[in-house]
């Protein structure tokens, strides 16, 4: 399997990351074990019209999914099953709260699920998707439906955007209580509004984005001890560290220095077969 990493135009990067073309080809299935990156997304994909991914299987669930669907944050570790075959799958990787801006959800409602994006548009774009005569064509047609999701102008939470940019920033620090000073605001009211916007709570959201800022590391190289890395994040001690990784990976910090069959994108998160 190869990808490509598609810009999104201008008007749409406040609200989506990027797009993600990936191919696939081979005459056996392919399963792609994906680390949580808390991050929404919409996926289209499809062999003939009828979807190339098998299911997609979590520690609390097992999903068959349609050719084009919209999921929510995840917080989990899960593995991709997709069939043998020659096909392209396009991924619209989202900002952590575009659930709400985009589309008007409480995002904690699809936090660690999905939902058929037909439900909102009211054209068919699935078929219109299937039917599309190439990449280029299947990907204009995505940015037209997101340009229309802008026009409807809903109400955005520049607060909870904030607090995102802050932990982007520096998930090595950031604290629910340094954001809660900065931003001088309630930890009931904050942590309501940030799971409406964002899907999960603030502290949930802090500690897979510091797990992802881990792997960062830990894949490049620079670090002579993995205690190191422990210490630069702020983990309280390294049974903290190390537990954190095996939770969101199913690795320890030492088998992922170590694997070399995975990909680390900073946008798209940490995923090995």
């Amino acid at each position: 399997m190869k990808f490509d990493l598609i810009p999104v135009p201008e008007p749409l990067k406040r609200d989506v990351e990027c797009f993600r073309v990936s191919e696939h080809s081979g005459t056996e299935g392919l399963a792609i074990k994906v680390a949580p990156k808390a991050l929404p997304g919409i996926v289209f994909q499809h062999d003939n019209g009828r979807t190339a991914l098998q299911n997609i299987i979590t520690p609390s669930y097992i999903a068959h999914i349609p050719t084009l669907f919209l999921h929510g944050t995840v917080t989990e570790p899960s593995v991709m099953n997709y069939k043998a075959g020659s096909y392209t799958s396009i991924q619209v990787v989202l900002k952590p709260h575009a659930l709400k801006s985009l589309f008007g959800l409480d995002a904690s409602s699809l936090a660690n699920g999905s939902v058929e994006l037909n439900e909102f548009s009211a054209d068919d774009l699935n078929m219109q998707l299937i039917e599309a005569k190439s990449v280029p064509d299947q990907i204009a047609r995505l940015t037209s439906f997101l340009f229309a999701q802008l026009k409807w102008e809903r109400t955005r939470d520049a607060l909870v955007e904030a607090s995102l940019n802050m932990i982007h920033h520096d998930a090595a620090t950031v604290s629910v209580k340094s954001l809660l000073q900065h931003l001088n605001i309630s930890e009931r009211h904050f942590e309501r509004r940030f799971s409406q916007a964002v899907g999960i709570s603030p502290q949930s959201y802090i500690r897979v984005r510091r797990f992802n800022e881990a792997i960062r590391l830990i894949k490049t190289g620079q670090y002579a001890k993995l205690t190191d890395i422990a210490h630069t994040l702020c983990y309280y001690d390294q049974s903290h560290f190390i537990r954190d990784i095996k939770a969101f990976s199913g690795m320890t910090p030492k088998d992922i220095s170590s694997k070399e069959n995975d990909s680390y994108h900073a946008q798209l998160g940490y995923s090995y077969v």
